[in-house]
């Protein structure tokens, strides 16, 4: 495919950066968004090219994303993909749940790519096409025990999925949801931990009685197995496939 202009949020660690260096091998433009500078400034520097840009930003801060959109539009005269990937976890039950973090994390996981979204729309519009992909999970799909924001958050991000999709359909624009189920990254290792603790068993015990008993091919999926369906979203030959749900679980969700 044609070389893109693609954003993405939360894009130094697990999926996120599996998702850069995909797309980098495919050719395109990346403005990698994320809080954490040092890993913004160790994946610059390791793939050395005029092809990736980084920005510092909390997504949750409206002004900052419209600045750095425009700085976006500005340089490239376009911008063809936005990848709202950027999370949190956080696991306990709901009377044990600090209300704060709760707000955090709807902040973060929903309303942040709601921003996006509304201020990324008009340059796609203005140039007929746009991709725009929201990171999910099955936790958008069904409940899990411990997390009430998190499962509050994706239920709520494939809504705003659906909706995005009727209002941008006649623009060239797509919009959908990619719904990871267990995915070999930090940010799965260290639920296992959440888990194990709110349960009273161990990680060994959480992976062999929790998850691998709920998933029919019994592993971890790879986090590059999600960049290529991220990838294949991205493509003008998916300009058909819009306001979906996108399921990756190794057939979690099948049963």
């Amino acid at each position: 495919m044609d070389s893109k202009v693609v954003i993405i949020t939360g894009a130094t660690g697990g999926i996120g950066k599996e998702i850069v260096l995909s797309l980098f091998e495919a050719g395109h433009h990346i403005v990698v968004i994320d809080i954490n500078q040092y890993e913004i400034d160790n994946m610059i520097d390791a793939y050395n090219s005029s092809k990736i840009m980084g920005f510092n930003c909390d997504i949750t801060n409206e002004a900052k994303i419209i600045n750095i959109f425009a700085q976006i539009y500005n340089k490239y005269k376009r911008i063809d993909g936005l990848v709202n990937n950027a999370g949190m976890q956080y696991v306990s039950n709901i009377e044990f749940f600090p209300t704060s973090r709760f707000r955090q994390m709807i902040d973060l996981l929903l309303t942040a790519p709601f921003i996006a979204t509304k201020h990324v729309l008009p340059y796609m519009k203005e140039k007929k096409f746009g991709r725009i992909i929201n990171m999910a999970s099955i936790n958008g799909l069904i409940g899990f025990s411990g997390k009430s924001a998190y499962n509050s958050a994706k239920h709520g991000l494939i809504g705003l999925t659906r909706v995005s999709a009727l209002e941008t359909a006649t623009f060239g624009i797509t919009v959908n949801a990619v719904c990871p189920g267990y995915v070999d990254t930090d940010l799965v290792r260290n639920q296992l931990s959440e888990i194990a603790e709110v349960r009273g068993i161990s990680t060994e015990e959480v992976l062999s009685k929790v998850i691998y008993s709920l998933v029919p091919q019994k592993r971890l999926l790879k986090p590059k197995e999600i960049a290529h369906v991220v990838q294949f979203l991205l493509e003008e030959s998916s300009g058909g496939i819009t306001g979906q749900t996108i399921v990756v679980d190794g057939g979690y969700t099948a049963q």
